[in-house]
């Protein structure tokens, strides 16, 4: 098998506080391929947002990366001086946050924006850094972009200044594109044309797409694969349509019960009982015991490791210690 584009292994990530030490990730691993859609979900505090900072080295102090290690292309990025983390983030990671305005800068405009970006990492005239931007602007679907490129961030609407992120995150053409709930605060019709916008313009230039969300439709509309991340690690991991057909973890089963479908006749949707832990009360054993329909005494003494279960899927839950094929 060729090697992935990004590889992250027995990644922890840890903030020191006056009561000690809080471990927001704990050795969460995966994979993304050249032009693959990898999926990130999980309830708010599962520690997506907090793995896409740690690509792009953007873990806010103190908080820090306390082990692991994060390969791009096989080259080590966690241990790299910032300098050369700035050449990499952009060039050739870009970012998509939820929220575009913290992405624009108010006091410029977009084709400031843009072809500053531009020129920093392709070294192209203003001129041409210029129809490059409006290319862009155009491929992601800014009606009249030649135009509207000298408009600033607020003469735009919501789902447009998103589309203006997108454009900017893949303006130095990157490798990987990590898009971090990049529809939650949009209508539901937006969200549709933007995720469109992300998946086809990646697909047209190669690139691998990180998706975050907590939103087990937008995955199961967009990604290859899902990794389902539960109190800082990775629950299960596998190819989208198997995940979703068939969930091994109890808590992948339960994200898969709350989403509506067009034929289901229940008058309820699945609902998973309690909440996520906070960082400094996380429950021996298995993190999810506490609100597992289908604990076990060993559930409550023992953190169960990533199991391989067949084709590129693996589950972190003692359900399948019997049949599983070993820890990896």
């Amino acid at each position: 098998m060729s090697e992935p584009l990004l590889s992250v292994r027995d990644l922890v990530v840890e903030f020191p506080t006056r009561r000690g030490t809080l471990r927001a990730l704990d050795r969460v691993s995966f994979d993304i391929a050249e032009g693959e859609v990898l999926g990130m979900v999980g309830e708010s505090g599962a520690g997506k947002s907090i793995t896409g900072s740690a690509i792009i080295g953007l873990i806010d102090r103190p908080g820090r990366i306390a082990g692991g290690e994060i390969r791009l292309r096989g080259e080590r990025i966690d241990n790299i001086p910032e300098d050369r983390m700035r050449s990499i983030r952009g060039r050739r990671i870009g970012m998509v946050f939820q929220d575009p305005l913290t992405s624009l800068n108010p006091l410029y405009t977009v084709a400031e924006q843009l072809i500053e970006t531009i020129r920093t990492h392709l070294g192209l005239s203003e001129r041409e850094a210029r129809e490059r931007a409006v290319a862009l602007l155009d491929q992601v679907g800014i009606p009249a972009a030649r135009r509207r490129i000298d408009d600033y961030p607020h003469h735009f609407s919501g789902g447009m200044r998103q589309r203006v992120v997108i454009a900017l995150a893949l303006a130095a053409e990157p490798e990987l594109v990590i898009a971090d709930e990049p529809t939650t605060a949009l209508d539901v019709s937006v969200q549709a044309q933007i995720i469109d916008v992300l998946r086809d313009i990646c697909a047209d230039r190669g690139a691998a797409v990180m998706l975050i969300t907590h939103d087990m439709g937008v995955i199961a509309e967009t990604a290859d694969r899902v990794a389902v991340l539960y109190a800082g690690r990775v629950a299960e991991i596998g190819p989208v349509r198997d995940v979703i057909q068939a969930a091994e973890h109890p808590y992948t089963a339960g994200l898969m019960g709350s989403i509506p479908t067009l034929t289901q006749t229940a008058e309820r949707l699945t609902q998973i009982p309690g909440a996520m832990p906070r960082l400094d009360a996380i429950p021996q054993g298995c993190a999810f015991n506490p609100r597992c329909p289908q604990v076990m005494p060993r559930c409550r003494t023992e953190r169960p490791d990533l199991l391989a279960r067949g084709q590129g899927r693996q589950v972190a839950c003692w359900l399948h210690a019997r049949e599983g094929v070993g820890d990896v």
